[in-house]
C-alpha cells in the first residue's frame, strides 16, 4: 500500500482568502512539516489506535482554531498512516458499501455555508488495495457494494482535510450498515487487523447531535444545554470505565436522550471504533473535548 509524496498544490485551495483561519492553518502545517517531517508508520510502531472523531457541523471546523489545532495535533501525535478507513454518520447504507477507490468529486452534503466550501478538494491516492483488503476481511458470502463514483462525505473529508491536508494518504469510506451496537462492534473486530498494517480506522460522528433542539442563543453564545452536557458526562464516564454494555444501552440509559441524539447515526460509529480496538473495554484516550454550538466535541482513540 503506497502513498504519494506531499505536494504544495495538495495543501492549497485557490479560493481560500489569505486571512481565513484554514489558510493560516495550512501555513502552520507546511512550516511544521518543513521543520520536522511527519514520520510514516512502520511495523516497529505497533498497531495504530482506532479513532472516534466528532466532526463538527458541515464545514464549520475550517473556520475555528478550536477545531483546527486539536485535530492536527492529534494527527501529528500518531505515526502517519499508510491508509485510512473511515465510517461516517453521513453514509448509512446496507448492504455494506465502499466508496470509489479514487473518486473524482467530494460529497458536499451541507447547505447554508459560504459557497467557497463547495470548491474544496481532497484528491487522495488510489485506495484500491485497501478496498480489496476490507472486502477480504468480511464474512464469506456477505454482499459488499462497490460504488464506482461515490466520494467522501463531509463526515469523512472535513476532519481528514484538517488532520492530513496534504491529501497524500489513500482514504476509503465504508458505509454505516446498521444502528445495532453489537453488529458494529463485530464489524470493527473484523477490521482490527488493518491497524497492524498501518491503517487508521476512524469512526466519525458527534458525541452529541441534537440539532433540532438548538436555540439561537446556543448558536451565537455557545450555551451548552443540559441534555448535551449530561449525555457527554455519561459517555465520558462509561468510556473511562470501559463499560461497553452501558454504552450500548444509550437509548434507555443515557441522560439527555432523545435530545442528545434524536437520530442515532452520529453516536453509533463509536461502536465500530471500540470494536476495532485490541480490547473494546480497555481504556481510551480523550483527544478533543469541549463544546461547539452547544454540542459535545468529545473525540478519543482506543488502543
Amino acid at each position: 500500500m503506497s502513498t504519494a509524496s506531499p505536494t504544495t498544490t495538495a495543501l492549497a485551495d485557490a479560493r481560500i482568502p489569505a486571512t481565513h483561519p484554514f489558510a493560516a492553518h495550512l501555513r502552520r502545517v507546511a512550516a511544521r512539516e518543513a521543520e520536522q517531517p511527519h514520520p510514516v508508520w512502520t511495523p516497529a510502531d505497533g498497531p495504530l489506535p482506532s479513532l472516534y472523531v466528532s466532526h463538527g457541523g458541515g464545514p464549520t471546523p475550517f473556520g475555528q482554531d478550536e477545531w483546527l489545532d486539536p485535530l492536527h495535533d492529534w494527527a501529528r501525535a500518531l505515526p502517519r498512516p499508510r491508509a485510512i478507513l473511515v465510517v461516517s454518520a453521513h453514509w448509512e447504507s446496507a448492504p455494506l458499501s465502499v466508496s470509489a477507490v479514487r473518486p473524482s468529486e467530494l460529497v458536499y452534503d451541507f447547505g447554508g455555508f459560504d459557497p467557497m466550501y463547495h470548491t474544496f478538494r481532497y484528491d487522495t491516492p488510489d485506495a484500491g488495495e485497501l478496498a480489496r483488503q476490507v472486502v477480504g476481511m468480511l464474512p464469506d458470502g456477505e454482499q459488499v457494494h462497490q460504488h464506482a463514483r461515490r466520494g467522501l462525505d463531509h463526515g469523512a473529508w472535513v476532519p481528514l482535510k484538517i488532520m492530513y491536508p496534504a491529501a497524500d494518504i489513500p482514504v476509503l469510506q465504508l458505509s454505516l450498515p446498521t444502528e445495532d451496537p453489537d453488529r458494529l462492534l463485530a464489524l470493527g473486530e473484523r477490521l482490527r487487523p488493518l491497524r497492524e498494517q498501518g491503517v487508521l480506522v476512524v469512526g466519525s460522528g458527534h458525541m452529541t447531535h441534537g440539532l433540532p433542539f438548538l436555540t439561537r442563543e446556543m448558536f451565537t453564545q455557545n450555551v451548552v444545554p443540559g441534555w448535551s452536557s449530561d449525555f457527554d458526562a455519561w459517555a465520558a464516564d462509561a468510556l473511562a470505565r470501559g463499560d461497553v454494555d452501558e454504552l450500548a444501552r444509550f437509548r434507555s440509559s443515557a441522560p439527555g436522550m432523545p435530545y442528545a441524539h434524536p437520530t442515532v447515526e452520529h453516536f453509533t460509529p463509536l461502536f465500530l471504533t471500540l470494536g476495532a480496538a485490541t480490547d473494546p473495554s480497555g481504556p481510551v484516550v480523550t483527544t478533543v473535548e469541549g463544546y461547539g454550538l452547544g454540542l459535545s466535541r468529545r473525540s478519543f482513540q482506543a488502543a
